[in-house]
């Protein structure tokens, strides 16, 4: 997934990451330019290894900033099958290209695990414009 993806076709969690399913049960993971626009410049990142398992609302690394540190949660459960290895080193694509070269992990999800929990663009459109009142 080097090409940036088509916001609409993504789910959201509400702690604003993002999960993109292509044909398969692997789902591309990554944080939304809303985070990226409230954490500022990424400094630093602590990703899963590939092989450890993810469930859906736990975190699963951490993202640090100039302003501070937050975890990663989740969107799906499963098991990490890819980490973008490169942003352990040089996070600037998540400042960047967070929809594109700027993903973090692909999970291979859990059976019987999911999309359907999480907020479709509308609906997480409609969460940031609540949470800015």
């Amino acid at each position: 997934m080097n090409a940036t993806v088509n916001l609409n076709d993504l789910k959201y969690a509400t702690s604003h990451e993002w999960a993109a399913q292509g044909d398969g049960d692997v789902v591309t993971v990554g944080i939304t330019q809303y985070a990226v626009d409230q954490l500022t410049d990424v400094t630093h990142l602590q990703l899963p290894k590939v092989g450890a398992t993810v469930t859906a609302g736990v975190p699963f690394g951490e993202i640090e900033s100039v302003k501070a540190v937050f975890d990663l949660n989740a969107p799906v459960s499963g098991t990490v099958v890819e980490v973008n290895a490169p942003l352990a080193g040089e996070p600037s694509p998540i400042n960047e290209d967070c929809y594109g070269r700027g993903w973090l992990i692909r999970v291979k999800l859990a059976d019987g695990a999911g999309t359907d929990h999480l907020a479709d663009k509308a609906k997480y459109d409609e969460q940031l414009a609540h949470d800015a009142h």
